[in-house]
């Protein structure tokens, strides 16, 4: 069937969701808890499926003030979060969850005007606490993803909150509207707001690989690829995807590298080769402090307490 009302083409599959329009087909899955290929003009841009992230590789400050000891739990946690629970809503109505071999009352052509895939997670901590994390899709292609931490004062403070997307192969660069530079909670005194465009994947060349590359104060980052893993595609014409802001401006980097590859790196040799992207678009980010090497902590408006509750959104599109 021809799909000419411009809606959402919505398949009930045994492990997942696929939901398609115009020119985009994307697929949240059940039990990997996040949303497993988003192909955009025929261009795969997911490798692994997106998840909330809660650490930054570690920094001298942090390695000085003993913060990275204190938070350690919430490296568990970014490293083997999953959520427990997935929620469908189709028109903003919640359905009963369509498992096997329940979704088989679903036909090919099922349309819709908007889906909502919620994922609920719980923390690999002690105690443990709740991530919420929804995607939102219209017919346009537009993703809008909303997230909530719950706040749980037994914790320690946190590194970041946000959510890490790995694309498949390393992108050429990226454009930003933001601040200039690398900035952080405590640095950015000296960005300048504008539209800025940086070549290739930069890693700051410390002699141990650290946290790098945050800009904060973002209304929106556009990343570019001319690669895939497709080997029958053999065209290097750019093509792009746009994170934008869904209300406050966010904090991002653009990496080659997770922060657990350069949290295991103690020399710039020891890092893989650049083969993948790793965009991190941030609701909270903690202050590097930096007063002194030896000890400080950082200022107290610059902590994540992980006693707060934290919400941010933003959408995907196609740019």
């Amino acid at each position: 069937m021809v799909n000419t009302n411009k809606q959402l083409h919505v398949i009930y599959g045994d492990g997942g969701i696929g939901v398609g329009g115009e020119d985009f087909h994307y697929i949240f899955n059940y039990t990997r808890g996040g949303m497993e290929s988003m192909v955009i003009n025929g261009r795969e841009w997911m490798y692994r499926e997106p998840k909330p992230t809660f650490w930054r590789a570690t920094t001298d400050n942090d390695h000085g003030n003993g913060f990275s000891k204190q938070a350690v739990q919430w490296y568990g946690a970014d490293m083997f979060s999953g959520a427990d629970k997935v929620d469908i809503k189709i028109n903003d109505q919640l359905i009963e969850f369509p498992s096997a071999p329940g979704n088989n009352k679903y036909s090919n052509h099922e349309f819709a005007d908007k889906v909502e895939v919620v994922y609920h997670y719980r923390t690999q901590t002690i105690p443990r606490t709740d991530v919420n994390v929804s995607y939102t899709v219209t017919p346009d292609g537009v993703i809008k993803v909303h997230t909530h931490y719950t706040g749980n004062d037994q914790l320690p403070d946190l590194p970041v909150f946000g959510m890490r997307f790995i694309l498949p192969t390393a992108a050429t660069g990226f454009e930003y509207a933001g601040l200039s530079g690398e900035t952080y909670p405590d640095r950015m005194a000296g960005g300048i707001p504008g539209e800025y465009k940086v070549d290739g994947l930069p890693v700051t060349n410390y002699m141990v690989p650290q946290d790098c590359g945050v800009h904060m104060k973002t209304d929106w980052v556009t990343v570019t690829r001319n690669t895939t893993k497709d080997s029958s595609d053999h065209s290097d014409t750019p093509f792009s995807i746009k994170f934008e802001k869904d209300g406050a401006p966010f904090a991002f980097s653009c990496l080659p590298y997770t922060a657990e590859e350069l949290e295991n790196a103690t020399h710039q040799e020891e890092l893989p080769l650049p083969r993948r992207t790793v965009v991190s678009i941030l609701g909270a980010v903690r202050g590097v402090g930096g007063i002194d090497s030896w000890g400080r902590d950082v200022e107290e408006q610059y902590h994540i307490p992980a006693g707060k509750d934290i919400d941010f959104g933003f959408k995907i599109t196609k740019a």
